[in-house]
């Protein structure tokens, strides 16, 4: 049997001992009690991203799911696992989401079970889940704090209020959004422009607001990313990071936005971070590679027991971030891992393992079962458990999420058809993008002169160049345009410098930082962040060909497609600079009248972009984070 002594002790006053316990779970013949597993399997949400009959030893299965196999359901069925997290590679059509999400759920009820919850991450900006050219992705959080001076929480309160809707359309009842964490560090990688900005005060309201205006349609909110991932310069998908503020500073600027919506309204979830606050906790453990650290906030029972629960009031349910994340999986196994934050007060263990294959099933399985040992063994509180399980079934119900399950695929589809990029969201979406830009410098080159005919591009890729091209085109026809893409390592530069020299107007723009794992949806493209194109050497193509226009007394204009902080690198070889925050397209294809298939891409910060070069738009933003003059 399994004992007692073997599963995580105390030693000391503050070191957790969890070196062993990976080893020490119960033989796979000794059976929880049905009624205990089943509550512990209420407490798990799973992502079905990628999922193959038969995955070779060696290899990643990168299958994704638009259609619900058979084991997949029956998983659902038989674990009555209380929740499904789906990605983009989930996403594909209109009717393609609404069958899987109404298949998801018919998995469930099937059984006799409650309704899932189903959630995606549709933040808007830098992390959507839906389509571009389907649904409604707006400019992010940080356009949204650079409106706010003028337009207060209007766009937070629309573009909620939208997502929302569009979220319901297509069977999702949960939104892992707003982030609401303060983005006090210019080299955080992975919250940046997902952030208000950098006044605490500001994040708190906007926060608020779209809050709100996702739950008054009926979408679950998740705050995140408690208790802030604002300082951080390590991604928790690639690391565990470090925040050494003082007490006074988390009180007022990392917990400020959770604690005014605790204060001012009614959170259904939020959120934990996988990151190291000293101040709040500086118990350390023995992770399974015998290393020894602080304890991350999700796997504190000082953070979110005594802080969010007792001293801050938090009554709905805490969701942890990905279980799969190396801020968690390079020190416990699954299991040790899920045990910690259901002990620590989590209600939900989010991804807490992989399942990729009919192989996986009865791992997940395993795992409940172990877990459910652990709560017969006293190691996880009984009354602890029930009470989190009624939690999640209040939470359940107060969202009536019985009766928001599509019945009938075809007449959901023909109203999400309807709702999905509607024409009024799409309204709303560009003219956040027109209110969001902020003019930093400008002597003089824009508007555009008559004088100008010859544009050159220097793009952070072809994409951009596209967009960038189809929008000023669309604004002035006879303007001649070239672009030089640095997506490649092997720009030509004599190519580029030649065409900057018969250029009358140079347009520089760049992205920084590079695409993070939350963006580009989770660790099953861990192999693709590590091989994507150095930015450094990006970064020096583009300074290059910026310098080389200076010499060549081009007139010249920088934009900023993402975070501003890099601006004052490349201020010094323009003219004029440009912060958009946001860089999203759609793409578009059509047969033009002589048969050829026309690839299009636009999007709405673009063509806010070139309204403003072109004199039609004034830019109206202004910078909600601080960068050097």
């Amino acid at each position: 049997m399994y004992s007692k002594s073997a599963s995580y002790l105390c030693m000391g006053a503050a070191t957790l001992l969890l070196s062993a316990c990976a080893s020490k779970t119960p033989p796979a013949e000794v059976k929880a009690d049905p009624v205990i597993a089943r509550m512990v399997a209420q407490k798990l949400m799973l992502d079905i991203r990628y999922f193959c009959d038969d995955v070779p030893a060696g290899k990643r299965c990168t299958s994704p799911v638009t259609e619900l196999p058979a084991d997949l359901a029956s998983m659902i069925a038989d674990t009555d696992v209380g929740g499904i997290v789906l990605f983009a590679n989930n996403l594909v059509s209109t009717k393609q989401m609404v069958k899987l999400n109404h298949d998801i759920q018919q998995a469930s009820l099937s059984a006799g079970h409650d309704p899932l919850f189903i959630a995606v991450d549709q933040e808007g900006g830098r992390v959507v889940r839906i389509p571009h050219h389907l649904g409604t992705s707006f400019s992010g959080n940080m356009a949204i704090g650079a409106t706010a001076k003028n337009s207060g929480t209007q766009f937070a309160l629309q573009s909620g209020e939208i997502i929302a809707k569009e979220l319901l359309s297509v069977g999702f009842n949960v939104n892992f959004a707003p982030t609401v964490d303060v983005n006090v560090n210019p080299l955080n990688p992975v919250i940046n422009v997902r952030s208000f900005g950098e006044d605490a005060d500001q994040v708190a309201k906007l926060g608020l607001a779209q809050m709100n205006a996702m739950q008054q349609q009926g979408i679950i909110s998740s705050l995140k990313h408690f208790p802030g991932h604002g300082d951080t310069s390590v991604d928790s998908h690639t690391g565990l990071p470090r925040v050494d503020h003082d007490r006074s500073t988390i009180n007022n600027t990392d917990l400020k936005p959770f604690k005014y919506a605790i204060d001012n309204s009614n959170p259904g979830m939020i959120m934990t971070a996988h990151i190291q606050y000293p101040q709040l906790d500086n118990s350390e453990f023995i992770a399974k590679d015998g290393s020894k650290t602080i304890l991350p906030a999700t796997m504190s029972r000082k953070i979110l027991t005594d802080l969010l629960r007792t001293e801050m009031g938090f009554k709905g349910v805490i969701v942890t971030d990905a279980l799969n994340m190396a801020g968690i999986a390079h020190y416990f196994d699954p299991t040790a891992a899920v045990i910690q934050t259901f002990k620590a007060g989590s209600d939900i263990a989010l991804m807490p393992m992989p399942i990729r294959s009919p192989a996986d099933i009865p791992r997940i399985k395993q795992l409940i079962n172990d877990v459910a040992i652990a709560v017969q063994q006293g190691e996880i509180s009984l009354d602890e458990l029930t009470q989190s399980v009624e939690r999640l079934k209040t939470l359940k119900q107060q969202y009536a999420l019985n009766k928001r399950v599509i019945d009938n695929v075809e007449e959901a589809t023909q109203i999400a058809s309807k709702v999905l990029g509607a024409p009024q969201h799409k309204k709303i979406e560009q003219k956040l993008a027109n209110h969001a830009v902020v003019d930093i410098a400008n002597n003089g080159v824009y508007p555009i002169k008559d004088s100008v005919k010859k544009l050159h591009l220097l793009m952070p890729d072809q994409t951009k160049c596209m967009a960038m091209t189809f929008a000023l085109k669309n604004r002035h026809s006879a303007f001649n345009i070239s672009c030089t893409s640095l997506a490649g390592k092997n720009t030509d530069l004599t190519k580029a410098q030649q065409q900057i020299k018969q250029a009358d107007l140079v347009i520089s723009a760049d992205i920084t930082p590079q695409q993070s794992m939350a963006e580009m949806g989770g660790m099953d493209d861990i192999a693709q962040w590590r091989d994507r194109l150095d930015k450094t050497q990006q970064i020096n193509t583009l300074l290059a060909l910026m310098k080389f226009a200076k010499q060549q007394n081009k007139a010249s204009i920088f934009i900023s497609l993402r975070t501003p902080y890099n601006v004052p690198q490349f201020a010094p070889y323009s003219d004029a600079v440009l912060a958009t925050f946001a860089h999203n397209t759609a793409k578009h294809e059509y047969v033009d009248d002589y048969g050829r298939l026309i690839t299009e891409f636009s999007g709405p910060m673009f063509n806010a972009v070139a309204d403003i070069l072109t004199g039609r738009l004034e830019a109206k933003g202004s910078l909600p984070v601080s960068i050097e003059q």
